[in-house]
């Protein structure tokens, strides 16, 4: 069975959402199915020169749309948009003969392959992996509750109701599909998983062992990207507190984003240069080493409606690493972390609360290894892709 995913961005651009397109095409392979990828005019909004129309990547056949350029008319830039998706996929279904096309959120993939999908007689599945309305929030472009944010509401709701089937990546996402009126029978979470082969203890990097000064320090870290409602803000001014105790520990900070220039500003306010460290984005390939520096994983996000709803991939990485995670309380991580079995949960926003965690987990290595062995053996078990993406074979029976 030949399936043709249609996605807003993909390799070779390194965000968590290629990485996860990237693992769900491996993990299909495996299972026997055909899987081929289209990306959306978005994907060459974010190189920064020209692609082929047709790539491989790691094996994996791409195909591209091309770019759109901007349209200063209010809604005509998504409409042109969706309309050259549209124009492609017929392209690239009549060429590759698909079984089935599978959409990837966001909403402007949805309606090209409703489209196409009606018109090639193909059965579409619609997968979400946040709501586009949630995430605009976060990114200041609307405010929760506007216009705008209740249009896109109701034309993903729209797009759930017309599809044959819906995939999410968690409950909190099918929960919150059910509130809409779309059928629970309808809807099939596959959740985030972990390459366990990639993502196992390991020796740490010497090079940043050495580089960063690590040898010997308590490091607490978070790998990711800097998005504000990661809380990282709320990281620093804990760490404060707890450099204030502990001559030995060190903030590992990698990544980088949309508030890497005030998180920087932040530390050297607080006086914690040379305490935090923050040197960029990481190679893919030597992620596990990083995270085999760190003692304890810390995942601070605030409370909205997004992570109360989306569970992160992140977190998942660390535990099959064997490493203690600290969390928020927030949905997303409370679908994920069982508390005090496979890691820590805080109340999010308080400061306060993280810092006598982290202060905790430093102090007890007992703690420490019991939450380290539990959380690997629960990946392993639950969160493996090949037990994630298991359920694409009922989902594609539309059973």
């Amino acid at each position: 069975m030949k399936i043709l995913h249609i996605l807003d961005h993909s390799l070779p651009t390194h965000t968590g959402y290629t990485f996860r397109s990237q693992s769900l095409l491996r993990a299909q392979r495996t299972m026997g199915f055909e899987p081929i990828a289209l990306t959306s005019p978005k994907h060459e909004a974010s190189l920064p020169g020209a692609c082929a129309d047709r790539e491989v990547i790691n094996d994996f056949v791409y195909y591209r749309t091309g770019a759109v350029g901007p349209v200063p008319v209010p809604f005509a830039g998504e409409l042109r948009l969706m309309h050259a998706l549209y124009r492609r996929i017929l392209e690239v279904a009549r060429r590759e003969e698909p079984d089935i096309l599978h959409a990837h959120s966001p909403v402007l993939n949805a309606f090209p392959a409703i489209r196409a999908a009606r018109r090639l007689g193909l059965p579409v599945v619609y997968e979400i992996r946040a709501f586009w309305e949630d995430a605009a929030v976060d990114h200041g472009t609307y405010a929760e509750g506007s216009w705008k944010y209740r249009l896109t509401r109701r034309l993903e709701t729209r797009a759930c109701s017309r599809v044959d089937h819906v995939a999410v990546l968690c409950n909190g996402l099918k929960n919150d599909l059910i509130g809409r009126g779309i059928s629970a029978g309808k809807i099939t979470p596959v959740f985030n998983g972990v390459d366990v082969d990639d993502f196992r203890p390991c020796v740490p990097d010497p090079e940043y062992l050495r580089k960063w000064g690590l040898d010997g320090k308590c490091v607490i870290g978070f790998l990711g990207s800097f998005y504000r409602y990661e809380g990282l803000d709320l990281l620093i001014r804990a760490f404060a507190r707890v450099a204030a105790e502990r001559a030995d520990a060190v903030l590992l900070l990698a990544g980088g984003g949309e508030v890497e220039g005030e998180l920087k500003a932040m530390v050297s306010a607080l006086g914690l240069d040379g305490r935090v460290i923050m040197p960029g984005r990481i190679a893919h390939e030597r992620v596990p080493g990083v995270y085999a520096l760190i003692d304890v994983l810390a995942y601070p996000r605030y409370s909205m409606r997004l992570t109360e709803l989306v569970t992160p991939l992140k977190p998942l990485e660390a535990m099959a690493m064997g490493k203690a995670v600290l969390a928020s309380d927030v949905g997303g991580h409370r679908e994920l972390i069982r508390h005090g079995e496979t890691g820590i949960l805080f109340k999010a926003g308080d400061e306060a609360a993280l810092a006598g965690e982290i202060l905790r987990l430093l102090a007890d290595r007992q703690l420490r290894e019991g939450l380290q062995t539990r959380g690997r053996t629960g990946v392993r078990e639950h969160h493996s892709w090949e037990q994630t993406t298991g359920v694409y074979r009922r989902v594609y029976l539309f059973d």
